[in-house]
């Protein structure tokens, strides 16, 4: 195995997806892709804003952002030293094309069972079930660590 991707979006499942994808790639000398991708909401996403106001931020301060989110999450769950073998990209489009696309040629792609959609029942995100019908090489869903209710 040489190549690991993993999806990041900033959830908890996405962030336990790095933590297990960055124990594989370790235990097998693989590089790991942390991959986030972001998006400019469609034109509908102003409706209801006063003429002359913006629903977003620029696409430049987005991009920033998305970056900034990529960042801190790595730090956050590998560590301000990283293994020297993450390498780490951000694309512009849904999560599931951009995915699909840096996981091209990869041995193993990496999703959490959802992220931050609104459909909280779902046992599976829609990203992870695209990716799951969708991607050419094979897929790890990981779940969430059990409760452990006292």
């Amino acid at each position: 195995m040489q190549r690991i991707v993993v999806g990041v979006d900033g959830s908890e499942t996405s962030r336990h997806a790095l933590r297990w994808a960055a124990e594989e790639a370790q235990s097998h000398d693989a590089e790991l892709h942390v991959v986030h991708a972001w998006e400019v909401p469609g034109l509908g996403a102003g409706i209801g804003l006063s003429p002359g106001r913006r629903a977003t931020a620029a696409p430049e301060g987005q991009r920033d952002a998305a970056q900034q989110l990529l960042s801190d999450v790595i730090s956050e769950e590998l560590g301000t030293d990283p293994p020297a073998k993450v390498r780490t990209s951000i694309g512009r489009g849904s999560a599931a094309g951009v995915l699909l696309e840096a996981s091209a040629g990869a041995d193993l792609l990496v999703v959490g069972s959802r992220g931050l959609g609104g459909f909280v029942g779902l046992l599976l995100g829609s990203v992870s079930t695209k990716m799951a019908n969708h991607a050419v090489c094979p897929v790890v869903i990981v779940r969430p660590p059990a409760r452990q209710d006292v």
